[in-house]
């Protein structure tokens, strides 16, 4: 056998196991009935969890959209196979890493919920106490799926698939699981400190971002990184309006209910998505730029990311605000970043990375506990310092732990499996040299 088929047949006996171990673990419910849950919220939540799963196909159209042609296919599956991965990672220790009984407030023990046992029957999650549990379980694995996906614009058209997906293994359970419990689980770092985040602006924008800014410095610049021709804007304005529907489901759901304050997520959502659309616009009209539907589709983007953070603890005035400022830093960055030597390709850390944190800063400028009891520190504007020191520290914190395990999993996945194809399947393009398909 050679050392290529050794290669692949490690990760299918791994899969084998997981599948014996479920066999022998049906975890039957004892007690599910025993709860009462309010139908409404359960139906919302039921929605929102499929709204936020289609955001994964959006964003596959999206990027899918910005690539050369020969490259459509390969990128679009690396968004859709998350789907899949991150989705049996969850069941069998992912949902443990991140709600799963706390260790050291830095991640959850893994035999917490280990292949789902005790999460049909178990008590509601105290911050969602109407819906069942397995809803709140299956409405974070939708975060948990999209998060590397965002990553795959930066080292788009440069990356073996078979790597990716190891890479993304890796990423999920040393990046994405301890900051989301540091962030959301009560007894988290960063949930102690007072750290804000509605819906993800750390926890799946930040580290997406930042990690994809250490992707496209580590991968270093595409044969072809000069030449940029997307293969269908169409295909853009598809995947953005996919990502705005699902849109709302992630921000609005993250009330985890059919109340007020799910009423005012998706307010702010639309204010900020639509005033940072609308100021990139502007922006690069003022600066004698055509607008186009690309940068339209970006600024979009941008401003549901930054308000993502803040959407259920700020005012919908304040959502146009971080809309607005955070196109026109993201709009410089993009500038910047295609006169460096940064091959960024589809500018995920100046979208999202930058946008996640604007929005984070900026929360703990406008948050106010008259939008949400959460609050217990107002922000910076109405006078309090407390919130917003918080999230400076938070930032700081997470930007250096996001940077230094990003390039340590990248040297990783390099030396286990070359990250990287070779010229010669650069150019002839990913789809036919990973996949063997064609557009």
């Amino acid at each position: 056998m050679s050392t290529a088929q050794k290669k692949s047949l490690f990760p299918f006996l791994i899969m084998v196991a997981l599948v014996i171990i479920a066999f022998f673990n049906p975890s039957l419910p004892t007690n599910a009935s025993e709860y009462e849950y309010n139908a409404a919220d359960v139906a919302w939540m039921l929605t929102s969890t499929a709204l936020v799963l289609i955001m994964t196909p959006g964003l596959a159209y999206f990027y899918g959209g910005m690539v050369k042609k020969k490259n459509v296919i390969s990128t679009m599956l690396q968004s859709f196979i998350c789907m899949a991965v991150v989705a049996v990672l969850w069941i069998a220790f992912g949902f443990s890493l991140v709600f799963g009984d706390s260790l050291g407030g830095v991640i959850g023990n893994p035999m917490s919920f280990f292949m789902f046992s005790g999460v049909l029957d178990h008590e509601p999650w105290a911050g969602a106490p109407t819906i069942p549990f397995t809803l709140f379980a299956m409405y974070q694995l939708k975060f948990a799926i999209i998060t590397p996906a965002l990553i795959t614009g930066a080292f788009a058209e440069r990356i073996r698939f078979t790597s990716y997906i190891l890479f993304i293994c890796l990423f999920f359970i040393f990046i994405y699981a301890p900051l989301a419990h540091a962030t959301w689980h009560p007894d988290g770092v960063l949930f102690k400190m007072g750290v804000l985040d509605f819906a993800g602006g750390t926890v799946v924008h930040m580290s997406a971002g930042l990690t994809a800014l250490a992707s496209a410095i580590y991968l270093k610049q595409g044969n072809e990184c000069k030449e940029h021709t997307p293969a269908r804007i169409t295909y853009v304005l598809l995947g953005t309006g996919l990502l705005w529907f699902g849109w709302f489901g992630f921000n609005a759901g993250s009330a985890f209910g059919a109340s007020a304050l799910a009423a005012t997520a998706m307010a702010t959502t639309t204010a900020a998505s639509g005033a940072a659309a609308v100021m990139y616009i502007l922006f690069d009209a003022a600066r004698g730029t055509k607008p186009s539907a690309m940068g339209t589709c970006i600024g979009v983007v941008v401003g549901l990311v930054a308000i993502t953070p803040a959407a259920g603890f700020v005012t919908v005035p304040h959502s146009i605000v971080i809309g607005a400022v955070a196109a026109i830093i993201s709009r410089l960055l993009i500038e910047w970043r295609t006169k460096s030597n940064i091959d960024d390709t589809l500018d995920v850390f100046p979208s999202h990375g930058v946008g996640g944190m604007v929005g984070m800063l900026l929360t703990g400028v406008f948050a106010h506990s008259a939008i949400n009891a959460a609050v217990e520190t107002n922000g910076l504007y109405y006078g309090e310092t407390g919130l917003f020191t918080a999230h400076v520290i938070g930032l700081l914190g997470a930007t250096v732990f996001i940077l230094v395990l990003a390039f340590v999993l990248l040297k990783v996945t390099d030396i286990i499996t070359p990250l990287r194809v070779n010229e010669q399947e650069e150019l002839e393009g990913l789809d036919l040299s990973q996949h063997g398909e064609k557009l």
